[in-house]
Protein backbone atom coordinates (compact mmCIF):
# COMPACT_ATOMS: atom_id res chain seq x y z
CA UNK A 1 0.00 0.00 0.00
CA UNK A 2 1.24 3.49 -0.81
CA UNK A 3 0.80 6.13 1.89
CA UNK A 4 -1.28 9.23 1.44
CA UNK A 5 0.37 12.05 -0.49
CA UNK A 6 -0.31 14.85 1.96
CA UNK A 7 2.77 17.06 2.55
CA UNK A 8 3.17 15.99 6.17
CA UNK A 9 6.53 15.56 7.85
CA UNK A 10 5.43 11.99 8.50
CA UNK A 11 4.46 10.84 5.02
CA UNK A 12 6.26 7.53 4.68
CA UNK A 13 6.51 4.93 1.98
CA UNK A 14 5.62 1.67 3.66
CA UNK A 15 5.04 -1.79 2.32
CA UNK A 16 1.89 -2.67 4.21
CA UNK A 17 -0.72 -5.36 3.95
CA UNK A 18 -3.96 -4.35 5.60
CA UNK A 19 -5.89 -7.16 7.23
CA UNK A 20 -3.79 -9.92 5.75
CA UNK A 21 -1.29 -12.12 7.50
CA UNK A 22 -0.63 -14.08 4.32
CA UNK A 23 -0.03 -11.05 2.12
CA UNK A 24 3.36 -10.41 3.68
CA UNK A 25 4.45 -14.04 3.66
CA UNK A 26 6.88 -13.22 0.86
CA UNK A 27 8.64 -10.60 3.00
CA UNK A 28 11.38 -12.52 4.78
CA UNK A 29 14.54 -11.83 6.75
CA UNK A 30 17.23 -13.48 8.81
CA UNK A 31 20.06 -15.90 8.27
CA UNK A 32 19.66 -19.39 6.90
CA UNK A 33 20.65 -22.56 8.69
CA UNK A 34 21.73 -24.41 5.58
CA UNK A 35 25.16 -24.89 4.06
CA UNK A 36 27.71 -22.14 3.78
CA UNK A 37 31.28 -21.78 2.61
CA UNK A 38 34.24 -19.85 3.81
CA UNK A 39 34.56 -16.14 3.08
CA UNK A 40 36.31 -15.60 -0.22
CA UNK A 41 34.60 -18.54 -1.97
CA UNK A 42 33.66 -17.49 -5.47
CA UNK A 43 32.23 -19.12 -8.55
CA UNK A 44 31.53 -18.21 -12.15
CA UNK A 45 28.27 -20.10 -12.11
CA UNK A 46 24.92 -18.32 -12.45
CA UNK A 47 22.45 -18.70 -9.58
CA UNK A 48 18.75 -19.13 -10.34
CA UNK A 49 16.17 -17.69 -7.93
CA UNK A 50 12.39 -17.24 -7.92
CA UNK A 51 10.48 -14.06 -8.65
CA UNK A 52 7.36 -12.86 -10.45
CA UNK A 53 7.05 -10.32 -13.25
CA UNK A 54 7.59 -6.82 -11.78
CA UNK A 55 4.49 -4.64 -11.91
CA UNK A 56 6.35 -1.59 -13.29
CA UNK A 57 9.60 -0.78 -15.08
CA UNK A 58 13.00 -1.00 -13.40
CA UNK A 59 13.47 2.64 -12.38
CA UNK A 60 14.00 3.05 -8.62
CA UNK A 61 11.39 5.79 -8.20
CA UNK A 62 8.79 3.67 -9.94
CA UNK A 63 9.34 0.51 -7.88
CA UNK A 64 6.47 -0.30 -5.52
CA UNK A 65 6.38 -4.09 -5.32
CA UNK A 66 8.71 -6.74 -3.93
CA UNK A 67 9.25 -8.29 -7.35
CA UNK A 68 10.70 -5.06 -8.69
CA UNK A 69 12.55 -4.32 -5.45
CA UNK A 70 14.49 -7.58 -5.66
CA UNK A 71 15.85 -6.68 -9.08
CA UNK A 72 16.28 -2.91 -8.79
CA UNK A 73 18.30 -3.15 -5.57
CA UNK A 74 20.80 -5.38 -7.38
CA UNK A 75 21.13 -3.01 -10.34
CA UNK A 76 21.63 0.12 -8.23
CA UNK A 77 23.50 1.23 -5.12
CA UNK A 78 22.39 4.09 -2.88
CA UNK A 79 23.91 6.30 -0.23
CA UNK A 80 23.46 3.58 2.37
CA UNK A 81 22.59 -0.06 2.69
CA UNK A 82 21.86 -2.14 5.80
CA UNK A 83 23.29 -5.12 7.62
CA UNK A 84 21.21 -8.27 8.06
CA UNK A 85 19.90 -6.98 11.40
CA UNK A 86 19.11 -3.48 10.15
CA UNK A 87 22.26 -1.55 11.03
CA UNK A 88 23.15 1.33 8.70
CA UNK A 89 26.11 0.76 6.37
CA UNK A 90 27.50 3.56 4.16
CA UNK A 91 27.65 2.73 0.45
CA UNK A 92 27.90 5.68 -1.98
CA UNK A 93 27.97 8.03 1.01
CA UNK A 94 31.10 8.69 2.99
CA UNK A 95 29.00 10.44 5.65
CA UNK A 96 25.52 11.84 6.34
CA UNK A 97 25.67 14.50 9.05
CA UNK A 98 22.69 16.32 10.64
CA UNK A 99 22.55 19.86 11.97
CA UNK A 100 21.64 20.49 15.61
CA UNK A 101 17.96 19.50 15.30
CA UNK A 102 18.08 17.02 12.37
CA UNK A 103 16.24 19.43 10.05
CA UNK A 104 19.15 19.65 7.62
CA UNK A 105 21.70 17.06 6.51
CA UNK A 106 25.04 17.26 4.71
CA UNK A 107 25.72 14.25 2.50
CA UNK A 108 29.31 13.61 1.44
CA UNK A 109 29.93 11.12 -1.37
CA UNK A 110 32.86 8.75 -1.82
CA UNK A 111 35.39 9.43 -4.57
CA UNK A 112 35.31 7.61 -7.89
CA UNK A 113 31.63 6.69 -8.02
CA UNK A 114 30.30 5.75 -11.46
CA UNK A 115 27.49 3.98 -13.27
CA UNK A 116 28.18 0.75 -15.13
CA UNK A 117 28.59 2.70 -18.40
CA UNK A 118 31.33 4.86 -16.86
CA UNK A 119 29.16 7.94 -16.24
CA UNK A 120 30.37 9.69 -13.04
CA UNK A 121 28.05 9.88 -10.02
CA UNK A 122 28.13 13.23 -8.24
CA UNK A 123 26.06 15.21 -5.76
CA UNK A 124 24.26 16.68 -8.78
CA UNK A 125 23.35 13.15 -9.90
CA UNK A 126 21.58 12.51 -6.60
CA UNK A 127 19.86 15.92 -6.59
CA UNK A 128 18.48 15.38 -10.10
CA UNK A 129 17.48 11.76 -9.43
CA UNK A 130 15.54 12.63 -6.28
CA UNK A 131 13.87 15.62 -7.92
CA UNK A 132 12.85 13.50 -10.91
CA UNK A 133 11.28 10.88 -8.65
CA UNK A 134 9.53 13.49 -6.46
CA UNK A 135 8.14 15.56 -9.35
CA UNK A 136 4.48 14.72 -9.99
CA UNK A 137 4.91 15.42 -13.71
CA UNK A 138 7.11 12.33 -13.98
CA UNK A 139 4.50 10.00 -12.48
CA UNK A 140 6.85 7.97 -10.31
CA UNK A 141 5.06 5.62 -7.89
CA UNK A 142 7.49 6.25 -5.03
CA UNK A 143 7.24 10.04 -5.04
CA UNK A 144 5.69 10.36 -1.57
CA UNK A 145 8.87 9.27 0.23
CA UNK A 146 10.39 12.67 -0.68
CA UNK A 147 7.61 14.66 1.01
CA UNK A 148 9.79 15.55 4.00
CA UNK A 149 12.27 17.41 1.75
CA UNK A 150 11.67 21.14 1.31
CA UNK A 151 10.10 21.95 -2.03
CA UNK A 152 8.15 18.71 -2.40
CA UNK A 153 4.79 20.50 -2.21
CA UNK A 154 5.66 22.76 -5.13
CA UNK A 155 6.51 19.73 -7.27
CA UNK A 156 2.98 18.36 -6.78
CA UNK A 157 1.39 21.21 -8.75
CA UNK A 158 -0.36 19.70 -11.81
CA UNK A 159 1.28 22.38 -13.98
CA UNK A 160 4.83 21.87 -12.69
CA UNK A 161 7.63 21.53 -15.23
CA UNK A 162 8.95 17.96 -15.37
CA UNK A 163 12.51 19.25 -14.89
CA UNK A 164 11.70 21.30 -11.77
CA UNK A 165 13.94 20.49 -8.82
CA UNK A 166 13.42 20.08 -5.08
CA UNK A 167 14.33 23.43 -3.54
CA UNK A 168 15.62 21.70 -0.40
CA UNK A 169 18.53 20.16 -2.31
CA UNK A 170 21.69 22.26 -2.68
CA UNK A 171 24.71 20.94 -4.57
CA UNK A 172 27.64 22.41 -2.62
CA UNK A 173 30.30 20.74 -4.76
CA UNK A 174 30.85 17.53 -6.70
CA UNK A 175 30.91 15.42 -3.53
CA UNK A 176 28.60 17.37 -1.23
CA UNK A 177 24.81 17.62 -1.16
CA UNK A 178 22.96 19.70 1.44
CA UNK A 179 19.41 18.53 2.19
CA UNK A 180 16.94 20.83 3.96
CA UNK A 181 13.81 19.17 5.36
CA UNK A 182 10.37 20.57 6.14
CA UNK A 183 10.80 19.52 9.78
CA UNK A 184 13.28 17.57 11.92
CA UNK A 185 13.59 13.92 10.94
CA UNK A 186 16.11 11.68 12.68
CA UNK A 187 15.15 8.80 10.38
CA UNK A 188 16.52 10.51 7.27
CA UNK A 189 19.87 8.63 7.15
CA UNK A 190 17.86 5.39 7.17
CA UNK A 191 15.16 6.67 4.86
CA UNK A 192 17.65 7.32 2.06
CA UNK A 193 18.07 3.54 2.00
CA UNK A 194 14.60 3.34 0.43
CA UNK A 195 14.62 2.16 -3.17
CA UNK A 196 13.26 5.49 -4.47
CA UNK A 197 16.44 7.30 -3.31
CA UNK A 198 18.70 5.30 -5.66
CA UNK A 199 20.49 7.39 -8.33
CA UNK A 200 19.79 7.23 -12.06
CA UNK A 201 21.64 8.62 -15.07
CA UNK A 202 20.79 11.86 -16.86
CA UNK A 203 19.90 9.71 -19.86
CA UNK A 204 17.30 7.84 -17.79
CA UNK A 205 15.77 11.13 -16.65
CA UNK A 206 15.47 12.26 -20.27
CA UNK A 207 14.11 8.92 -21.53
CA UNK A 208 12.60 6.99 -18.57
CA UNK A 209 10.60 4.61 -20.75
CA UNK A 210 13.69 3.27 -22.52
CA UNK A 211 15.87 3.16 -19.43
CA UNK A 212 13.11 1.60 -17.37
CA UNK A 213 13.33 -1.37 -19.72
CA UNK A 214 17.12 -1.29 -20.11
CA UNK A 215 18.43 0.35 -16.92
CA UNK A 216 22.01 1.49 -16.47
CA UNK A 217 22.76 1.34 -12.77
CA UNK A 218 25.61 1.45 -10.29
CA UNK A 219 24.91 -1.69 -8.25
CA UNK A 220 26.71 -5.02 -8.00
CA UNK A 221 24.98 -6.32 -11.15
CA UNK A 222 24.00 -5.08 -14.60
CA UNK A 223 21.04 -6.17 -16.67
CA UNK A 224 21.83 -8.74 -19.38
CA UNK A 225 18.26 -9.46 -20.47
CA UNK A 226 14.66 -8.99 -19.36
CA UNK A 227 12.54 -11.63 -21.01
CA UNK A 228 9.11 -10.52 -19.88
CA UNK A 229 7.11 -13.12 -17.95
CA UNK A 230 10.02 -15.56 -18.26
CA UNK A 231 13.28 -14.37 -16.71
CA UNK A 232 15.48 -11.42 -15.73
CA UNK A 233 19.20 -12.10 -16.19
CA UNK A 234 21.84 -10.16 -14.24
CA UNK A 235 25.64 -10.29 -14.58
CA UNK A 236 28.34 -8.78 -12.31
CA UNK A 237 29.13 -5.07 -12.72
CA UNK A 238 32.89 -4.66 -13.21
CA UNK A 239 32.75 -0.99 -12.19
CA UNK A 240 31.02 -1.58 -8.86
CA UNK A 241 33.06 -0.54 -5.79
CA UNK A 242 30.48 -0.73 -2.99
CA UNK A 243 30.19 -3.00 0.07
CA UNK A 244 28.38 -5.90 -1.67
CA UNK A 245 31.11 -8.07 -3.21
CA UNK A 246 29.71 -10.41 -5.88
CA UNK A 247 30.78 -14.04 -5.46
CA UNK A 248 28.94 -15.64 -8.39
CA UNK A 249 28.78 -15.39 -12.16
CA UNK A 250 25.36 -13.76 -12.16
CA UNK A 251 21.79 -14.15 -10.96
CA UNK A 252 18.81 -15.15 -13.08
CA UNK A 253 15.34 -14.44 -11.72
CA UNK A 254 12.97 -17.09 -13.04
CA UNK A 255 9.52 -15.47 -13.26
CA UNK A 256 6.76 -17.75 -11.95
CA UNK A 257 3.01 -17.34 -11.78
CA UNK A 258 2.64 -20.11 -9.18
CA UNK A 259 4.84 -20.46 -6.09
CA UNK A 260 4.05 -24.17 -5.91
CA UNK A 261 5.74 -24.66 -9.27
CA UNK A 262 8.81 -22.76 -8.06
CA UNK A 263 9.00 -24.94 -4.96
CA UNK A 264 8.73 -28.10 -7.07
CA UNK A 265 11.62 -26.79 -9.21
CA UNK A 266 13.83 -26.41 -6.12
CA UNK A 267 12.94 -29.95 -5.06
CA UNK A 268 13.83 -31.31 -8.50
CA UNK A 269 17.04 -29.30 -8.81
CA UNK A 270 15.77 -26.97 -11.55
CA UNK A 271 15.89 -23.84 -9.32
CA UNK A 272 18.63 -22.96 -6.85
CA UNK A 273 16.78 -20.80 -4.29
CA UNK A 274 13.16 -19.98 -3.41
CA UNK A 275 12.44 -17.23 -0.87
CA UNK A 276 8.90 -18.21 0.11
CA UNK A 277 7.32 -21.56 0.82
CA UNK A 278 3.77 -22.25 -0.44
CA UNK A 279 1.21 -22.48 2.35
CA UNK A 280 0.41 -26.08 1.47
CA UNK A 281 4.00 -27.09 2.23
CA UNK A 282 4.69 -25.10 5.41
CA UNK A 283 3.95 -28.06 7.65
CA UNK A 284 6.37 -30.42 5.94
CA UNK A 285 9.04 -28.46 4.08
CA UNK A 286 11.54 -28.52 6.96
CA UNK A 287 11.49 -32.32 6.91
CA UNK A 288 12.05 -32.58 3.15
CA UNK A 289 15.19 -34.44 2.07
CA UNK A 290 17.44 -33.21 -0.70
CA UNK A 291 17.02 -29.47 0.01
CA UNK A 292 18.22 -26.91 2.54
CA UNK A 293 15.46 -25.18 4.50
CA UNK A 294 15.33 -21.87 6.34
CA UNK A 295 13.06 -20.54 9.08
CA UNK A 296 14.25 -17.36 10.84
CA UNK A 297 12.67 -14.19 12.30
CA UNK A 298 11.74 -11.58 9.71
CA UNK A 299 10.58 -7.95 9.30
CA UNK A 300 6.82 -8.48 8.93
CA UNK A 301 4.85 -7.36 12.02
CA UNK A 302 1.44 -9.04 12.47
CA UNK A 303 -1.37 -7.85 14.72
CA UNK A 304 -5.11 -7.37 14.95
CA UNK A 305 -6.83 -4.07 15.53
CA UNK A 306 -9.79 -3.53 17.86
CA UNK A 307 -11.25 -0.14 16.87
CA UNK A 308 -12.19 2.12 19.76
CA UNK A 309 -15.46 2.75 17.95
CA UNK A 310 -16.63 -0.79 18.74
CA UNK A 311 -19.10 -1.12 21.60
CA UNK A 312 -17.32 -1.77 24.95
CA UNK A 313 -13.89 -0.78 23.58
CA UNK A 314 -13.64 2.93 24.35
CA UNK A 315 -12.07 4.63 27.37
CA UNK A 316 -10.90 2.68 30.42
CA UNK A 317 -13.31 -0.16 29.72
CA UNK A 318 -11.80 -0.60 26.27
CA UNK A 319 -8.25 -0.49 27.62
CA UNK A 320 -9.03 -3.27 30.09
CA UNK A 321 -10.80 -5.41 27.49
CA UNK A 322 -7.97 -5.09 24.96
CA UNK A 323 -5.48 -6.14 27.62
CA UNK A 324 -7.69 -9.07 28.60
CA UNK A 325 -7.99 -10.21 25.00
CA UNK A 326 -4.25 -9.90 24.48
CA UNK A 327 -3.63 -12.07 27.56
CA UNK A 328 -6.17 -14.58 26.23
CA UNK A 329 -4.28 -15.25 22.97
CA UNK A 330 -1.89 -18.19 23.26
CA UNK A 331 0.53 -16.96 20.62
CA UNK A 332 3.19 -19.60 21.22
CA UNK A 333 0.71 -22.45 20.79
CA UNK A 334 -0.77 -20.95 17.61
CA UNK A 335 2.70 -20.41 16.13
CA UNK A 336 3.59 -24.01 16.96
CA UNK A 337 0.44 -25.82 15.84
CA UNK A 338 -1.12 -23.60 13.17
CA UNK A 339 1.89 -21.80 11.69
CA UNK A 340 4.17 -24.83 12.05
CA UNK A 341 6.77 -22.73 13.81
CA UNK A 342 7.19 -20.34 10.87
CA UNK A 343 6.65 -17.19 12.92
CA UNK A 344 8.21 -15.61 16.02
CA UNK A 345 6.02 -14.45 18.91
CA UNK A 346 5.94 -10.64 19.08
CA UNK A 347 7.68 -8.77 21.89
CA UNK A 348 7.28 -5.21 20.55
CA UNK A 349 5.62 -3.19 17.76
CA UNK A 350 8.47 -3.34 15.20
CA UNK A 351 10.35 -6.50 14.08
CA UNK A 352 13.56 -8.43 14.84
CA UNK A 353 15.47 -7.05 11.86
CA UNK A 354 14.79 -3.40 12.77
CA UNK A 355 17.07 -0.98 14.61
CA UNK A 356 15.83 -0.68 18.18
CA UNK A 357 13.90 -3.97 18.24
CA UNK A 358 13.46 -5.01 21.87
CA UNK A 359 12.40 -7.97 23.98
CA UNK A 360 12.53 -6.00 27.25
CA UNK A 361 10.04 -3.15 27.04
CA UNK A 362 7.97 -2.27 30.09
CA UNK A 363 4.43 -3.59 29.73
CA UNK A 364 5.32 -6.25 27.14
CA UNK A 365 4.04 -8.92 29.55
CA UNK A 366 0.55 -8.07 28.26
CA UNK A 367 1.53 -10.30 25.34
CA UNK A 368 2.07 -13.31 27.61
CA UNK A 369 -0.73 -15.86 27.66
CA UNK A 370 -2.31 -15.83 31.13
CA UNK A 371 -5.88 -17.11 31.39
CA UNK A 372 -6.35 -16.04 35.00
CA UNK A 373 -5.11 -12.51 34.44
CA UNK A 374 -7.25 -12.28 31.30
CA UNK A 375 -10.38 -13.17 33.28
CA UNK A 376 -9.54 -10.68 36.03
CA UNK A 377 -9.03 -7.85 33.53
CA UNK A 378 -12.30 -8.76 31.81
CA UNK A 379 -14.12 -8.71 35.15
CA UNK A 380 -12.77 -5.22 35.88
CA UNK A 381 -14.12 -4.08 32.53
CA UNK A 382 -17.48 -5.69 33.29
CA UNK A 383 -17.61 -3.64 36.48
CA UNK A 384 -17.62 -0.53 34.28
CA UNK A 385 -20.11 -1.84 31.73
CA UNK A 386 -21.39 -5.42 31.50
CA UNK A 387 -20.28 -7.22 28.34
CA UNK A 388 -22.93 -8.27 25.83
CA UNK A 389 -22.76 -9.52 22.28
CA UNK A 390 -19.90 -11.31 20.58
CA UNK A 391 -16.28 -10.57 19.65
CA UNK A 392 -15.40 -11.06 15.99
CA UNK A 393 -12.10 -10.89 14.12
CA UNK A 394 -12.49 -10.13 10.40
CA UNK A 395 -10.33 -11.56 7.65
CA UNK A 396 -10.69 -12.01 3.90
CA UNK A 397 -11.81 -15.43 2.69
CA UNK A 398 -9.34 -15.26 -0.21
CA UNK A 399 -6.30 -14.68 2.04
CA UNK A 400 -5.71 -18.13 3.48
CA UNK A 401 -5.89 -16.66 6.99
CA UNK A 402 -8.87 -18.71 8.16
CA UNK A 403 -6.94 -21.26 10.31
CA UNK A 404 -5.01 -18.51 12.08
CA UNK A 405 -8.01 -16.34 12.80
CA UNK A 406 -10.04 -19.29 14.03
CA UNK A 407 -7.18 -20.28 16.35
CA UNK A 408 -6.98 -16.73 17.76
CA UNK A 409 -10.75 -16.55 18.25
CA UNK A 410 -10.90 -19.98 19.89
CA UNK A 411 -8.09 -19.05 22.29
CA UNK A 412 -10.02 -15.92 23.34
CA UNK A 413 -13.27 -17.84 23.61
CA UNK A 414 -11.76 -20.55 25.79
CA UNK A 415 -9.87 -18.19 28.08
CA UNK A 416 -12.61 -15.61 28.64
CA UNK A 417 -15.72 -17.74 28.19
CA UNK A 418 -17.24 -15.33 25.70
CA UNK A 419 -18.60 -15.77 22.20
CA UNK A 420 -15.58 -15.10 19.95
CA UNK A 421 -15.37 -16.08 16.30
CA UNK A 422 -13.65 -15.58 12.96
CA UNK A 423 -15.59 -13.32 10.59
CA UNK A 424 -14.99 -13.95 6.89
CA UNK A 425 -15.37 -11.16 4.36
CA UNK A 426 -15.33 -12.50 0.78
CA UNK A 427 -12.34 -10.64 -0.68
CA UNK A 428 -9.30 -8.67 0.42
CA UNK A 429 -10.58 -5.72 -1.59
CA UNK A 430 -13.91 -5.70 0.26
CA UNK A 431 -12.19 -6.04 3.63
CA UNK A 432 -9.74 -3.22 2.87
CA UNK A 433 -12.61 -0.99 1.75
CA UNK A 434 -14.60 -1.71 4.93
CA UNK A 435 -11.55 -0.87 7.05
CA UNK A 436 -10.79 2.30 5.13
CA UNK A 437 -14.40 3.47 5.12
CA UNK A 438 -14.79 2.61 8.83
CA UNK A 439 -17.85 0.48 8.10
CA UNK A 440 -16.38 -2.68 9.58
CA UNK A 441 -18.05 -3.73 12.84
CA UNK A 442 -15.35 -6.07 14.09
CA UNK A 443 -11.69 -6.39 14.96
CA UNK A 444 -9.46 -7.16 11.96
CA UNK A 445 -6.05 -8.54 11.06
CA UNK A 446 -3.29 -6.20 9.98
CA UNK A 447 0.29 -6.59 8.76
CA UNK A 448 3.05 -4.01 8.42
CA UNK A 449 6.57 -3.85 7.03
CA UNK A 450 8.67 -0.76 6.43
CA UNK A 451 10.91 -0.24 3.41
CA UNK A 452 13.75 0.82 5.70
CA UNK A 453 14.77 -0.79 9.01
CA UNK A 454 13.98 2.01 11.44
CA UNK A 455 11.28 2.24 14.15
CA UNK A 456 9.72 5.36 12.63
CA UNK A 457 8.67 3.28 9.62
CA UNK A 458 6.57 1.06 11.88
CA UNK A 459 5.28 3.49 14.50
CA UNK A 460 4.34 6.81 12.92
CA UNK A 461 1.81 5.92 10.23
CA UNK A 462 0.30 3.13 12.28
CA UNK A 463 -0.35 5.03 15.54
CA UNK A 464 0.21 8.79 15.16
CA UNK A 465 -2.92 10.95 15.32
CA UNK A 466 -2.08 12.56 11.98
CA UNK A 467 -2.65 9.19 10.32
CA UNK A 468 -6.01 8.39 11.87
CA UNK A 469 -9.40 8.93 10.22
CA UNK A 470 -8.39 7.33 6.94
CA UNK A 471 -5.25 9.40 6.40
CA UNK A 472 -2.76 6.59 6.90
CA UNK A 473 -2.39 3.17 8.48
CA UNK A 474 -3.80 4.17 11.88
CA UNK A 475 -6.91 2.13 11.15
CA UNK A 476 -8.09 1.93 14.74
CA UNK A 477 -8.08 5.76 14.88
CA UNK A 478 -5.83 5.75 17.95
CA UNK A 479 -5.13 9.27 19.17
CA UNK A 480 -2.69 10.09 21.93
CA UNK A 481 -1.05 13.49 22.28
CA UNK A 482 1.61 11.87 24.46
CA UNK A 483 2.48 9.37 21.73
CA UNK A 484 2.56 12.16 19.12
CA UNK A 485 4.97 14.19 21.28
CA UNK A 486 7.28 11.21 21.63
CA UNK A 487 7.34 10.82 17.83
CA UNK A 488 8.22 14.52 17.51
CA UNK A 489 10.95 14.17 20.14
CA UNK A 490 12.40 11.14 18.36
CA UNK A 491 12.44 13.02 15.07
CA UNK A 492 14.56 15.84 16.53
CA UNK A 493 17.38 13.59 17.73
CA UNK A 494 20.69 13.56 15.91
CA UNK A 495 21.89 10.26 17.38
CA UNK A 496 20.11 7.01 16.57
CA UNK A 497 20.44 5.74 20.14
CA UNK A 498 18.72 8.86 21.51
CA UNK A 499 15.89 8.57 18.98
CA UNK A 500 15.41 4.90 19.84
CA UNK A 501 15.03 5.82 23.50
CA UNK A 502 11.99 7.92 22.57
CA UNK A 503 10.63 5.20 20.30
CA UNK A 504 10.88 2.73 23.19
CA UNK A 505 8.98 5.12 25.46
CA UNK A 506 6.31 5.36 22.77
CA UNK A 507 6.07 1.57 22.50
CA UNK A 508 5.65 1.26 26.25
CA UNK A 509 2.72 3.66 25.95
CA UNK A 510 1.31 1.46 23.18
CA UNK A 511 1.48 -1.54 25.51
CA UNK A 512 -0.74 0.38 27.94
CA UNK A 513 -3.28 1.40 25.30
CA UNK A 514 -3.01 -1.50 22.80
CA UNK A 515 -4.34 0.27 19.69
CA UNK A 516 -3.42 -3.03 18.03
CA UNK A 517 -2.82 -6.40 19.65
CA UNK A 518 0.63 -7.66 18.54
CA UNK A 519 0.71 -11.31 17.46
CA UNK A 520 3.96 -12.41 15.82
CA UNK A 521 6.59 -11.66 13.19
CA UNK A 522 6.53 -13.56 9.90
CA UNK A 523 9.62 -15.73 9.55
CA UNK A 524 11.89 -16.50 6.66
CA UNK A 525 10.42 -19.58 5.05
CA UNK A 526 12.77 -20.46 2.25
CA UNK A 527 14.60 -23.35 0.61
CA UNK A 528 17.64 -24.00 -1.56
CA UNK A 529 19.15 -26.91 -3.39
CA UNK A 530 21.86 -28.88 -1.62
CA UNK A 531 24.40 -27.58 -4.12
CA UNK A 532 23.93 -23.95 -3.07
CA UNK A 533 26.24 -22.31 -0.56
CA UNK A 534 26.27 -19.04 1.38
CA UNK A 535 22.48 -18.86 1.62
CA UNK A 536 21.67 -15.89 3.83
CA UNK A 537 18.94 -13.24 3.90
CA UNK A 538 19.03 -9.47 4.30
CA UNK A 539 17.05 -7.10 6.52
CA UNK A 540 14.08 -7.27 4.12
CA UNK A 541 14.10 -11.06 4.14
CA UNK A 542 15.37 -11.26 0.57
CA UNK A 543 18.30 -13.55 -0.28
CA UNK A 544 21.70 -11.87 -0.37
CA UNK A 545 22.03 -12.69 -4.04
CA UNK A 546 25.59 -11.46 -4.41
CA UNK A 547 26.86 -14.01 -1.83
CA UNK A 548 25.18 -17.09 -3.32
CA UNK A 549 27.50 -19.71 -4.81
CA UNK A 550 27.33 -23.33 -5.93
Amino acid sequence: MQPNNSPSRRTRRIIAAIASIAALGMALAGCGTGGSSADGDTTDQVITVNNVEPSANLLPGNTNDMAGWKVVTQLYEGLVTFSDNGELVYADAESIKPNDDASQYTVTLRDGLQFSDGTPITADTYAKSWSFAANAANGQLGAAIFSTIKGYDELQDPKVDKDAQLSGLKVVDEHTLQVTLNAPDSSFPYKVGDVAFLPITDAAIKDPDTYGERPVGNGPYTLKAWNHDQSIELVPNAKYSGPRTVKNGGVTFVLYTDVQTAYADVESGNLDVIDTIPASSLGVYQQEEGIQTFNKPGPGFKSFTIPESLKHFSGEEGRLRRAAISRAVDRAEIVKTVLYGTATVATDFTAPTIAGYSKDLKGADVLDYDEQDAKELWAKADAISKWDGSFRIAYSADSGDKPRVEAIANSIKNALGIDASAYAIPTQKELSSAIHDRTIDAAFLQGLQSDYPYPEGYLVQAYDSAYADGKGLNNGDYKSSQFDRLMDDAARQTETSAAIDYYHQAEELLFEDLPVVPLWYANVTAAAGEQVRNVEFNYMGVPKYYELTK
